[in-house]
């Protein structure tokens, strides 16, 4: 029993620290769309295109020029 509390309790301590992990933030197109991401979106600056992935676990890939803003949360 008592192993089943000392695992339980790193079990707990491993995902908040994992969830401390991520950076949500808010990506907003020069049309007005928004889409908020669990992480921060990575950028190419060979092509131009900003990659991230949508809460809802959607891929999005926009080019740089549609990007008005980037906020984290």
């Amino acid at each position: 029993m008592k192993l089943n509390v000392i695992g339980l309790s790193w079990l707990m301590v491993a995902a908040l620290a994992l969830a401390g992990c991520a950076t949500p933030t808010l990506v907003t197109l020069q049309n007005g769309t928004q889409y908020l991401t669990k992480d921060l979106p990575t950028t190419t600056n060979k092509d131009g295109f900003y990659e991230f992935v949508d809460i809802a676990g959607k891929h999005i890939k926009v080019k740089a020029d549609d990007v008005a803003t980037v906020k984290s949360d």
